[in-house]
């Protein structure tokens, strides 16, 4: 399975080894802007850097263009983010899933903003060393997470028929609506725990510690 790894501009986990543990590489690693300030922190090169590059300082961009990153400005006045514009692009090529890292933390507006383009590109996997945020599929198997605590939000009016197979909390055919709390915090209890439903978005956070 093929990943790649884009750096937003939000906040980045601190440990050198949460890194380390991705085994990121400058094939698979592109950043949006201010995120290219902790691939030059790690000593990654990125294979390319896109942005209005508002958010770099000159000795930065130079440190990209001595090593021939590929850098791809953009006006600042457009109707996109950077970190879309690059997901969008990052989304055409041949990745199997892609794993943003500093797309949340400090402003809102704009950690609400990327977790909604969870649903707008699918391959997409929010990670910090707390966490995982991704789309929950119908049918989707969780193997070998036994012990994990997990949630599942709304992220549509409703999420019809929601089934939990291999839960602390099952449920069978459940119409979960937006605001329910109900599937924050359950735990998994088998080897291969299965979520079902027939209709609706749903996020999952799955807890990494």
């Amino acid at each position: 399975m093929t990943k790649a790894f884009i750096f937003l501009n939000g906040e980045f986990p601190k440990k050198k080894s949460f890194y380390d543990s991705l085994n990121i590489s400058e094939n698979s690693l592109f950043c949006a802007d201010g995120g290219a300030k902790k691939a030059i922190e790690l000593n990654i090169k990125p294979q390319e850097v896109w942005g209005d590059f508002d958010s770099l300082d000159e000795k930065y961009i130079q440190w990209l263009i001595d090593r021939f990153v590929k850098l791809k400005k953009f006006n600042k006045n457009k109707n996109f983010t950077d970190g879309e514009l690059l997901i969008e692009y990052v989304s055409s090529l041949n990745f199997d899933e892609i794993y943003i890292i500093g797309g949340l933390g400090g402003r809102i507006d704009h950690s609400l903003t990327n977790i909604n383009l969870i649903f707008k590109y699918n391959k997409l996997i929010f990670i910090n060393e707390f966490e995982k945020l991704f789309l929950v599929k119908n049918n989707q198997h969780f193997n070998f997470l036994k012990g994990k605590t997990i949630s599942f939000i709304p992220f549509s009016d409703e999420v019809f028929e929601l089934t939990l197979e291999g839960f602390e909390y099952p449920l069978f055919k459940h119409h979960l609506k937006r605001g329910d709390s109900i599937c924050i915090s359950n735990i998994i209890t088998s080897e291969k725990a299965i979520v079902n439903f027939s209709s609706g978005k749903l996020l999952g956070t799955l807890s990494l510690d």
